[in-house]
């Protein structure tokens, strides 16, 4: 039963990190067919992360009734958003989708990690999140490149009808393979009740650490990952097809990310992965501009860059599903409105950093404040390192 709920936990996510993460490298295209300025689709793409903000009514209310309705809500609002931005080419229709498909991944996230927290031993949870978060490579290894084929032969609009269609396809797979945990989770729900329970998390040391480091480290992420593919096209001219095969270099970073998560960090211990990810990514944050004058050595450190990312956030991940058992959904919901944050601090940042400043200056900055990140981290919960 547990392989089946990985199996569309996977499939379904691959289809939400898709839907967000195709915008980025194809920015330029999409600013292009909209005739709007390529600082309005980034712009979009900070909305996006900003719906982390909403997440966390909804996870309380999954912690208390039930998290199957939440994933079904989210792929729901997902197809929504998709038809609304293919159906209409303007470029509030964008921004109206990307929020939407923004949202659909926050109501989905924490609630299928918690439905599977809840399943698994916290000694094999290393290797189950590093197996299910291999749906985020998945998004750049498979969905992004055929993302790009598809723009290049059906054009721009194109992407957001299909995975309108694979939104509906994922609705049916969680119908037959999550089983109704309505009645298990049918908790009373209150006003007071959720205050009082948000207030204890912000107001703990240990949440409040990890809260800051999702948002640091999210920020830094995201300040690269905004530009690179603007970069990649001005620096080495980059057609569509090829930005969408370089980015499944970066997914490819990323899968062999998660599955050293899921093969070493419960070897490791989770916190001493999430360490040593940290310092290695910052290495290759430094790397990126310095080393990036040819396109091999570009893609060389943008891979470097997310896989260490992603083997320390998955870690990282494993060990926030069980800083708060009793309100698991609430607790992840709070780590992703704060990394949702920082990735919308990003999305601003790196465009202004990279047209002012340029590349070195953007991987630069992305290492100093991985570095405060670590900081935030270990002082909130340095008894626990």
């Amino acid at each position: 039963m547990l392989k089946k709920i990985i199996v569309t936990s996977t499939i379904s996510r691959i289809i939400l990190n898709t839907s967000r993460r195709f915008v980025y490298p194809f920015a330029p295209v999409i600013s292009r067919g909209l005739g709007v300025p390529i600082t309005l689709v980034t712009a979009s793409i900070a909305v996006n992360q900003a719906t982390s903000c909403l997440s966390i009514f909804t996870s309380y209310i999954a912690d208390k009734t039930g998290y199957r309705v939440m994933m079904l809500s989210g792929l729901g609002v997902l197809v929504a958003g998709m038809l609304i931005a293919g159906a209409f080419p303007v470029y509030y229709s964008l921004l109206i989708g990307m929020f939407l498909c923004g949202l659909g991944k926050n109501l989905f996230d924490p609630a299928i990690q918690a439905y599977v927290s809840e399943r698994v031993p916290y000694n094999k949870r290393g290797f189950v999140m590093g197996i299910m978060e291999t749906s985020w490579a998945g998004s750049t290894l498979i969905g992004v490149p055929a993302i790009g084929f598809l723009i290049d032969r059906a054009g721009w609009r194109s992407p957001f009808f299909l995975l309108a269609g694979l939104g509906l396809l994922s609705i049916v797979l969680v119908l037959l393979t999550i089983e109704d945990d309505s009645k298990v989770n049918n908790k009373k729900m209150d006003q007071k009740g959720f205050i009082k329970e948000i207030k204890k998390l912000v107001t703990s040391p240990v949440p409040l650490s990890v809260m800051g480091f999702a948002f640091f480290v999210s920020l830094a992420n995201d300040n690269l990952f905004v530009v690179y593919g603007v970069w990649l096209e001005k620096s080495f001219g980059l057609s569509v097809i090829a930005l969408g095969l370089g980015t499944s270099f970066i997914g490819a970073a990323e899968l062999l990310g998660e599955m050293s998560t899921a093969t070493l960090a419960d070897k490791i211990g989770l916190k001493k992965s999430v360490v040593i990810g940290v310092i290695l990514s910052t290495l290759a944050y430094v790397a990126v501009g310095f080393v990036g004058s040819t396109l091999f050595f570009a893609l060389s450190s943008l891979f470097f860059v997310f896989l260490f990312f992603e083997f320390f956030f998955v870690s990282f991940l494993s060990v926030c599903t069980e800083l708060l058992p009793q309100s698991r959904a609430t607790m992840m919901s709070l780590v992703f409105l704060c990394a949702g944050l920082g990735r919308m601090t990003g999305a601003f940042s790196g465009g202004f950093i990279f047209n002012s400043m340029g590349i070195n200056c953007v991987g630069i900055f992305s290492a100093i404040v991985n570095c405060l990140a670590l900081l935030v981290l270990i002082s909130g919960i340095k008894k626990r390192f």
